[in-house]
């Protein structure tokens, strides 16, 4: 078993105003089930989050700031509050500051100047969707953005994105400890697609599927309301069908789930538009549910990529419309197909009450592990703890649907399709 234990700044000898501390000692398992009966040798450990009695910063020189990177994601406000709320209210942080407009913002020819963080500038932010600070994709130059950090005297820097953020802040971090100026760098990993390697649950997902299922059921109504209807519905989900799986379970009204761990097949006796003429024939409606990366392999795309280095998808949801479209009026079959695309709709709503809690907890043990000063982690909620993830175990991939796990098998329990189509 090896534990792996993030980049600590240096010795931690301030005293912590706090009451209640967890040990750096404390470890907990990557994995919970042993197949052999014994923990496997490879298995890794990671530090227990959570308050420590020595702090490396005294809070009263610090300076900390906040960033918000990429996509937007339900909870992004809430992380911002429970940050501020963190520093100032249990530690006596002397300044927060927002950083504007993601990377950007770190640098002054490009970004808006940042923010001074307040009790009451964050006082109900919560309550909106998106992100006080704004957001952008793509890199910043690091030798500009340590500069400016450097200037601003900012010593702590929260990063919340996805791993291309996480990334982007270990190289802030290393940056920084090459010119010999301490700042602790500590990230919130934050996709709503739920795919980051060693995170049980990230923060937006549980509203994502609650906002998904909402779209589901007005679908259902539309497919049902008139003989042969048809609800095709795509969500997010670029590398793995988290979403569209739990959607579809919670919802209990899909009869097709595609995701991108599945490759599909659209003509033949066993593709999805047979399978799916053989549904109207029983039915008389069905309902069609897809994740935005499903069916990559049948779009031949070209390869090109946005401004975060991620692969840009071809729209596999206007690819089915057509298709379904094309298919039964050629068999001279009535059918009304009803297209959503909900996945903008989904983002960019307040986090739930599930989310909310989430989002709170992990705010609050970013600031704990920023102040003891430990670098170069993410916060990941694991097996029902909150642990120190090394950003490097997080860049090595991502997390994709088990298809011999509890959530898929769901699926095709409660859709009744074929495991394979084609």
């Amino acid at each position: 078993m090896t534990p792996l234990r993030p980049t600590d700044l240096g010795d931690a000898t301030h005293p912590s105003p706090l009451r209640f501390f967890v040990p750096d000692e404390v470890l907990v398992p990557s994995e919970t089930q042993w197949p052999q009966g014994l923990p496997p040798s490879d298995m890794l450990l990671f530090e227990k989050a959570g308050p420590r009695r020595q702090l490396y910063f005294d809070p009263l020189r610090t300076r900390a700031a906040i960033v918000t990177c990429g996509g937007l994601c339900p909870g992004l406000n809430n992380v911002i509050r429970s940050v501020t709320r963190e520093l100032r209210r249990s530690y006596g942080v002397a300044s927060v500051i927002g950083i504007r407009g993601g990377y950007r913002g770190l640098d002054p020819s490009r970004g808006k100047p940042p923010i001074e963080l307040t009790d009451e500038l964050v006082e109900d932010i919560h309550r909106d969707g998106g992100t006080l600070l704004g957001t952008s994709r793509g890199p910043v130059d690091m030798k500009i953005a340590v500069d400016f950090l450097v200037a601003q005297g900012v010593n702590v820097l929260f990063t919340v994105g996805g791993d291309g953020t996480q990334r982007g802040g270990h190289a802030l971090f290393e940056e920084a400890r090459s010119r010999g100026h301490a700042l602790s760098v500590v990230g919130i990993p934050k996709t709503i697609d739920n795919d980051v390697r060693f995170v049980t649950r990230t923060f937006g997902y549980a509203t994502a599927v609650s906002e998904a299922v909402r779209v589901i059921e007005s679908a259902h109504t539309e497919a049902r309301s008139v003989d042969n209807g048809v609800s095709l519905v795509k969500l997010m989900g670029r590398h793995a069908g988290f979403i569209a799986a739990a959607a579809t379970v919670a919802s209990q009204d899909v009869n097709f789930c595609l995701v991108p761990e599945v490759p599909f097949a659209l003509d033949g006796d066993f593709g999805l538009l047979a399978a799916l003429e053989r549904r109207l024939q029983r039915k008389a409606h069905a309902v069609v549910v897809v994740a935005e990366g499903a069916g990559q392999e049948l779009l031949h795309g070209g390869g090109e990529r946005d401004a975060s280095g991620n692969l840009k998808l071809l729209d596999i949801g206007l690819l089915l419309k057509d298709r379904l479209d094309a298919h039964f009026k050629a068999r001279g079959t009535e059918m009304t197909l009803r297209y959503f695309d909900p996945s903008y709709q989904i983002r960019g709503c307040p986090a739930d009450t599930e989310d909310a809690l989430l989002c709170d907890r992990m705010a609050r043990h970013a600031v704990h592990a920023a102040m003891a000063g430990k670098t170069g982690l993410v916060i990941s909620y694991l097996n029902g703890q909150f642990v120190h993830v090394p950003i490097s175990e997080i860049a090595r991939g991502s997390k994709r649907l088990d298809l011999e796990g509890e959530l898929w098998r769901a699926v095709l329990s409660s859709t009744g399709q074929p495991e394979r189509m084609g």
